[in-house]
């Protein structure tokens, strides 16, 4: 009786420890999707990004990483998480405009470089996943931009690139460094922030294809995606 007294305890103590680390995941979780919105609406107010609110509605998903960290001297670096939402057409008259976006998976970017470099850089950046195949790579483990998937810098030069690239890069930044490039980075899903989200173990095809999960937070940012055309 008393060793189960004592696990008792144990467990009780383990599962108190355990709810910061719960509550704080579900927080950060929250806090990237609120910041996703506020990325996407800057984008969408930027007389530069014209090119990108006419063509949101033609992409298969956007990933938005409200800020990308670039910093490094000799040895660099870049990286930052954010959300994967995935669009599906349409398929009849009672189908929304919101509903053809997903719920969003978490997902991470990351990047090592070397070379003389000196400074720093936050930026917000936007991928557009323009074809099935970039679509395919972002639901895999791991995908690399520029190996798994072809990419390259918009709104410029954009138009012409759109139809046979798999992901257009739009970023906001500034710093010391002249232009940030995604090209190398690698992309991941973060399962301990979907879980947090959906209050259980998902896949990202499970809230991006399947649609077995939502989270009515996700509303506005959905909302803002539909609004653009």
């Amino acid at each position: 009786m008393r060793k189960i007294a004592v696990h008792m305890i144990i467990l009780a103590v383990l599962f108190a420890v355990s709810l910061p680390s719960a509550a704080d995941k579900r927080s950060d979780a929250y806090g990237y999707v609120d910041n996703s919105l506020k990325t996407l609406t800057n984008f969408a107010n930027d007389p530069n990004m014209q090119w990108f609110r006419k063509h949101v509605r033609r992409a298969k998903g956007i990933l938005i990483i409200p800020t990308v960290l670039k910093a490094g001297f000799i040895f660099g670096g870049s990286g930052g998480t954010g959300v994967l939402l995935r669009r599906e057409a349409s398929t009849g008259w009672s189908y929304s405009a919101i509903d053809e976006w997903s719920c969003p998976a978490f997902y991470s970017m990351g990047s090592v470089t070397f070379g003389l470099q000196i400074g720093g850089e936050a930026a917000e950046v936007i991928l557009l996943v323009m074809t099935q195949r970039g679509m395919d790579a972002m639901l895999t483990t791991k995908a690399q931009l520029g190996a798994d998937m072809s990419v390259a810098a918009g709104p410029v030069g954009a138009g012409a690139q759109a139809a046979t690239v798999d992901i257009l890069q739009f970023s906001r930044s500034k710093g010391v460094f002249g232009g940030l490039t995604v090209e190398g980075s690698i992309i991941e899903p973060r399962g301990s922030l979907n879980k947090a989200y959906y209050g259980k173990t998902v896949s990202p095809l499970d809230i991006l294809v399947r649609r077995t999960v939502s989270n009515a937070h996700a509303y506005r940012l959905r909302a803002k995606l539909a609004s653009l055309h």
